[in-house]
Formats: structure tokens, sequence, C-alpha cells
């Protein structure tokens, strides 16, 4: 995801990007993704580099390490370093192998900077961006309702707040767009009127203070894009398939487990990364449970976790088109080693149910 927002103990959390060394891949490896056993030789490390700090929204991923599906899989260590971070700037300079973004960060860098960037899938079929308001201060339910309003915006998400006001017609000299950092008590202080935010996140941990709360969500309000996308590079894409397939069945795995039991995806989160990160354990169990809706659709029910639909990868380039940057579904999406690892594992759709 792109870079977002909570509490302030948890925004001044610095960034950290850990590089994890790569190896050789397993050569003449084919089929099914092997798992690791006692006599086989590991497909590698991988490192990972999260959209944000190691809360919730990763459950997927905890389960995944926890569990030892990466492990299974045959994968050796896997390092995940925490966002804040849209994750291009690591793939690009060879720090991360994986970065988990989204389709507007994404498709933004590739289209502007010719980025060597795919993405390969999608935990979240329905992004939870959303303008959170007071209910009895901006109250803002439609895209008109920010007119003359005074809107906090973060500078990672200066590009897709202003998507959102070209999919609306709404011009941006109608509202005053205010730079803020990632806590959301200028919203209640009142220095704002509304705040981008996280449906899963501070949509949630404001109401939790008292606050009645009104959103505008993007996806609702013509920018329907994927989030939380599984991205790699062109030459990862080429020459790693194994490691990345081997990743992919680890993921569905650990994500199934998060879909299934989000207290527990929660209770996870903070036993394994702390206070700081997971400081309120029943808005995390709230968020684990609010982000279910947006992983699992009719197409992830029928296909498989992760899988996007073409008229989902086309919504996300009308998005794109909305801010103003041109570019083809292939050129931002590769489906074809998701489609791989369904296909060589069929067993791994039901995980999806």
């Amino acid at each position: 995801m792109s870079a977002r927002f909570s509490f302030t103990s948890r925004r001044k959390a610095a960034v950290t990007i850990a590089a994890a060394g790569l190896v050789l891949a397993l050569a003449g490896c084919s089929g099914s993704t092997p798992a690791a056993d006692g006599d086989s030789e590991s497909l590698g490390d991988l490192a990972l580099q999260l959209s944000w700090i190691k809360n919730e929204e990763f459950a997927g991923e905890f389960f995944a390490l926890d569990k030892g599906y990466y492990e299974e899989a045959g994968l050796g260590e896997v390092s995940m370093a925490a966002g804040p971070s849209t994750g291009s700037a690591e793939l690009l300079s060879g720090t991360a192998d994986v970065a988990l973004s989204d389709a507007i960060s994404i498709g933004t860098v590739v289209a502007n900077e010719e980025a060597p960037l795919k993405i390969i899938g999608a935990t979240f079929q329905k992004n939870p961006f959303t303008i959170l308001s007071l209910a009895d201060g901006g109250n803002i339910l439609t895209p008109e309702d920010m007119v003359g309003k005074k809107i906090g915006v973060q500078a990672s998400n200066t590009s897709l707040f202003e998507a959102l006001l070209a999919a609306n017609d709404v011009d941006p000299s109608s509202l005053t767009i205010v730079p803020v950092q990632y806590d959301p008590s200028v919203l209640v202080n009142g220095d704002v009127d509304g705040f981008v935010a996280y449906l899963t996140n501070e949509a949630i941990s404001v109401a939790a203070q008292g606050y009645e709360v009104s959103n505008l969500p993007f996806a609702d309000n013509g920018l329907p894009f994927v989030a939380e996308t599984i991205t790699v590079t062109d030459q990862t894409l080429a020459e790693d398939r194994e490691k990345l397939k081997a990743f992919l069945v680890a993921e569905i795995k650990g994500w199934s487990d998060a879909v299934a039991d989000p207290d527990a995806a929660a209770e996870l989160a903070l036993e394994l990364n702390g206070a700081e990160a997971v400081p309120d354990i029943e808005a995390s169990k709230a968020g684990a449970a609010a982000q279910v809706d947006l992983i699992v659709s009719e197409e992830t029910e029928e296909n498989g976790l992760f899988t996007i639909s073409d008229d989902l990868q086309e919504q996300t380039v009308k998005t794109l088109a909305a801010a103003g940057i041109t570019i083809e579904a292939s050129d931002l999406f590769d489906l074809s080693l998701l489609a791989e690892v369904y296909e060589e594992n069929p067993e791994l759709v039901a995980y999806a149910k």
C-alpha cells in the first residue's frame, strides 16, 4: 500500500530496509513448488518490503512465517522490512525481491519513469482508502462534500487524492489541501475537515476514541483499484519464477489463515511485533476483520486468492487515466505466474473459500 496513517508513536518508527542476500534458484525445477526437506536445496532467501508498519495488515505474511509455510514451499529466510513505503525504490535498487504496494503507486512509476515493474497479484481486491471525517464536523459522504473543506493529505498520497478529485470532477481550487503526516489527531483536533485514511485503520481507531465517523471510500467513488499489490521487477519475474511461485504458495496459505480467524491474525501481529506496532488489540482485531471484505470476492472464491480479473485490471487502468496517467493493463499486470501456481496446485483455490 501507499504510506499511511495511524498513531503518532507508530508514525515515528523509522523505515527499515532489510536486504537479504540472493542465492541461485534450483536449476531445472519444474512442476509443483517443491516442499523443503532435509535433502532439498533451498530456493534461496527472499527480501519482502512491506508498505506499512508490522501490524495486522500483514497477518497473512506473519502466518506464513509463524507456521513455516515459506520453509515448506522451499524458501530460505524471508525477511520483512517495515514501511511506510510504496516499494518501488527498494525493488529497483535490488534491496527487495518483492514489495507490497498499490496499483496507483506502481502504475505511476511504470508510466512516468518506465520502471520495469509488474504486479503479479493483489491481496486486496478492493482498496481501503477513504476520506475520513467526523460526522459532527466535515461529515464528508460525497465527493462534492469536500468543496470548501480542508482535506489533510500525506505527501505520498497526493497523486492518489488528485485522482479522486479528477474522477469526480471536483475542482482542486474549490477546496484546501493541507499537508499532514499520518496522525489523525489533526482531524480530531479540527485542523482539517477530512483526512486521507484507511477504512481498516484510522476509520476504526478514531471511532474507537468515541467519535462518530463518516467515510468517503475511494473504491466506491471512481477509484476501484487493487491494493496491497504483490510487485516484482521484470528481471525477477523472468529469472526467479520458481522462487516467486514458492512465495505465492506460502502467501495463499498464510492469508487463508488470516481470513479464517481475524482475531488470531491480530493476536499474532501483536505477539510477533509488540505493542508499538499493535497498541490497541481490539482495534487491531476490528481492522483484521474489516480487511476480509477487501480480500475475498466472487473472483477469489472462484479462482483463488490474489487473482485480479480482467475487468478489475481495466478498472485500475481507468483509475490511472483519471489521474492523467496513460498505461496499458499489460504494462502493469502479469498474472501468468499466479495462473501457473493454481494450475500446478489446484487444491489452493479452495483456500479462498
